[in-house]
């Protein structure tokens, strides 16, 4: 019965939700088991962080995603997860679950990236042993996605309202500051590799472009694969009525492009106008949306 419930209050979080439980239950399974079983405290990491030699890499093609799960202590987590809940609550009054997956892991992937190419190129990481964890590259691409897709929206900062476009400018320039300044310039490339994408896909969505389009299908061939894996019940026979079916089919092919017509309409009216401008049942529409509901 726990179970269950546990299970239920998972799937009604929304998915940038879903990943920060993930990312915690992460955190402390990656910290309980090697002091459970006396392992040193790298034991799980080193299989999951991303090394910068692209021979390392390439021993370990996964670590491009798996990086992003591990964290180096619960400060890190915790200022990753809060930056994660917040502005996936604005991502999400605009746009579906599948779109900030796409937004996220692609942002995690070029993070990565930029964090291997730099150590490789830049004469300045040569003699330099490091490795990448966090999900900062992937939490930065949702940032400066959402800056540059509502620049003019306003956001309260504790006293005052700032718009989104002077936070994605000030976060981007503070990594170029730090880059060489701080002792973590592997992280500092990657939130710029996370950024760019982030900016990137934005500009593109304002055009009518989806870059992350086949990422999208990438991730349903995935899932569809596991579906099919799963064992089936047997056969049965149904009968129905075919006329009947294909006015449901039809009548539900309406209704999605009704939707989704709104749904343009509304992000048009937000390019244009801004957040602000939207009617208290747009904003409503744009959330239930957002929720896949």
């Amino acid at each position: 019965m726990a179970q269950g419930n546990l299970q239920y209050q998972f799937n009604k979080l929304s998915i940038a939700e879903k990943l920060i439980a993930i990312n915690v239950l992460v955190f402390i399974v990656g910290r309980l088991v090697p002091f459970l079983l006396q392992l040193s405290s790298n034991s799980i990491v080193q299989w999951f962080e991303l090394p910068k030699d692209f021979f390392d890499f390439l021993m370990q093609p996964w670590s491009i995603v798996t990086y992003s799960f591990f964290h180096g202590g619960f400060g890190h987590l915790f200022f990753n997860m809060l930056l994660i809940y917040f502005v996936g609550r604005i991502f999400l009054n605009l746009f579906d679950a599948k779109r900030f997956l796409n937004v996220y892991f692609l942002g995690v992937m070029l993070g990565g990236l930029f964090f291997i190419l730099g150590y490789n190129i830049f004469p300045a990481f040569f003699n330099v042993n490091a490795y990448l964890i966090g999900a900062s590259a992937g939490a930065s691409a949702i940032l400066i996605f959402i800056c540059t897709y509502i620049p003019n929206q306003e956001v309260r900062l504790i006293f005052f309202n700032v718009k989104l476009w002077y936070i994605g400018a000030f976060v981007v320039l503070m990594d170029l500051i730090q880059l060489p300044a701080s002792g973590n310039a592997g992280g500092h490339l990657a939130h710029l590799g996370g950024a760019l994408l982030g900016y990137w896909y934005a500009r593109q969505l304002t055009k009518g472009i989806d870059i992350g389009a086949g990422f999208s299908r990438f991730l349903d061939s995935i899932s569809n694969f596991f579906k099919r894996s799963e064992k089936k019940g047997p056969l049965k026979t149904v009968y129905k009525n075919q006329n009947s079916g294909s006015k449901v089919s039809s009548k539900e092919s309406y209704d999605k492009q009704s939707r989704q017509k709104k749904i343009d309409a509304i992000l048009d009216k937000i390019s244009t106008s801004g957040y602000e401008s939207l009617s208290k049942a747009e904003k409503d529409f744009l959330f239930q949306a957002g929720k896949g509901e």
